[in-house]
């Protein structure tokens, strides 16, 4: 089987989309569709259960998935060192963000950084939160971006930006006649919020609770994009990053509402091992992504921010 088809289904799994996939390796999603499917009666096996949305893997999908990551990377870095054989200056770096960062900060900045550095070849992944932190732990990735970041006994973290959390309804919804309100008006509120476990939730929760405000937690998602989605149905409302919904916002298919008061803030940092000194081209890189937030008018800048002790 041609490693090609390997990382297009492994693309599929970590963008948790088939046209987002197909965006990365420019190629049809009816292309990507096949490929799958393809590999599917290879091996005589469902590897995606297609049934559930978003669509999850089978036993024999995370197994196939797993395998198959391996091998890309293995190949990757056989690449990457045959390429670079005879030229020393070529470098390679491998970061994992969560996919809200990923999504919506990061794809003008890595065309920047690349054009910066032509001779690195620089990778960027979309992963759960907890994937994140597994990559960067199992040295699979240099550098791991996370909302709250913490540091612990194997990773450091290094403070990066600040996003404003807004309360987030249907264009319909009663709050979306407000401009701003204090926390303790969503009381009482059907709420969309990130599963238990996961920092952004326990932020919120701790958020909620200090202001006196309970809300009717009625569905439950680990990504924001799908959060978006049930708010946009009006299933609910939510407190999202302000830059998550920027485009809905435009598009009128969302509402905004700020939070009074102090405001909450969703704290982004950049994480990696500590028993590795950080390489040449990640410290340029850092220093790259520290320096686009400081001129981020609608950001707050690292310093306004200590490191959290949630979960990443």
């Amino acid at each position: 089987m041609h490693i090609r088809s390997l990382k297009i289904f492994c693309d599929v799994v970590d963008r948790r989309s088939f046209s987002r996939a197909a965006d990365d390796n420019d190629i049809s999603q009816s292309n990507v569709s096949h490929m799958v499917q393809a590999l599917e009666e290879r091996l005589g096996v469902q590897l995606l259960d297609r049934s559930k949305r978003p669509f999850e893997l089978t036993e024999e999908g995370r197994r196939y998935y797993d395998g198959c990551r391996q091998l890309v990377k293995q190949y990757e870095e056989l690449e990457v060192e045959v390429r670079t054989l005879h030229d020393a200056e070529a470098r390679r770096l491998v970061v994992a963000s969560i996919y809200s960062v990923g999504l919506h900060h990061m794809s003008a900045f890595m065309q920047r950084f690349s054009k910066e550095h032509p001779r690195a070849s620089v990778r960027l992944e979309y992963l759960h939160p907890h994937r994140v932190i597994e990559e960067v732990e199992n040295d699979d990735a240099d550098l791991g971006i996370v909302s709250y970041p913490k540091e612990s006994e194997t990773l450091a973290a290094i403070p990066w930006r600040s996003e404003p959390m807004v309360i987030v309804c249907h264009p319909g919804h009663r709050l979306a006649r407000e401009s701003s309100v204090v926390l303790r008006a969503v009381s009482g509120e059907s709420f969309v919020a990130f599963e238990k476990g996961l920092a952004p939730r326990t932020a919120i929760d701790r958020e909620l609770a200090l202001n006196h405000a309970e809300v009717n937690v009625t569905l439950e998602f680990d990504n924001i994009e799908t959060i978006k989605r049930a708010i946009e149905i009006d299933a609910g409302i939510g407190i999202l990053p302000e830059p998550s919904v920027r485009r809905e916002i435009e598009m009128g298919s969302l509402a905004k509402v700020a939070i009074g008061g102090d405001g909450m803030f969703r704290p982004l940092g950049i994480i990696h091992r500590r028993d590795r000194p950080l390489s040449e081209l990640a410290k340029q890189f850092v220093g790259l992504l520290k320096a686009d937030a400081e001129f981020s008018a609608d950001l707050v800048p690292a310093s306004a921010f200590q490191l959290d002790e949630a979960p990443a």
